[in-house]
């Protein structure tokens, strides 16, 4: 089931400070809230970042979409941990609500117990201005 939220300009205010302080000021590179379709609703980064969002996000709502119906297939909901390693840099894909992603694009400085954790904490504080 699709739904849509419509964000008033101080929850998406509200949403990019809680990104700043829960992860871009923590050494994450970018941060990108979307839909399921790629939407772009939020995009952060900490000024190093130089990714093209919008194809990136359309593939990352493939990649969640592909990787969900596997899930399915083989039984599960869904899979917790969605996390592509890099050589340099990583990416890792959280659920939000049910049709919002937040796709959080880190380096080797960051451990991927640490990020958890505080995409875990901004998720609920996202999860209470929505």
């Amino acid at each position: 089931m699709d739904f849509t939220i419509d964000f008033t300009k101080e929850q998406i205010e509200s949403i990019e400070d809680v990104l700043q302080q829960e992860l871009i000021d923590l050494g994450v590179q970018s941060v990108i809230l979307m839909d399921l379709a790629g939407n772009v609703i939020v995009n952060l980064d900490n000024g190093h970042a130089n990714h093209d969002v919008f194809s990136l996000a359309a593939l990352a709502a493939g990649n969640y979409g592909a990787v969900s119906a596997m899930a399915n297939i083989i039984g599960e909901q869904e899979f917790s941990l969605l996390f592509h390693k890099g050589e340099k840099e990583s990416i890792h894909f959280s659920k939000v609500v049910e049709d919002l992603l937040l796709l959080t694009i880190f380096n080797r400085d960051v451990s991927l117990g640490f990020l958890r954790l505080k995409v875990a904490e901004a998720i609920k504080r996202i999860q209470t201005l929505i």
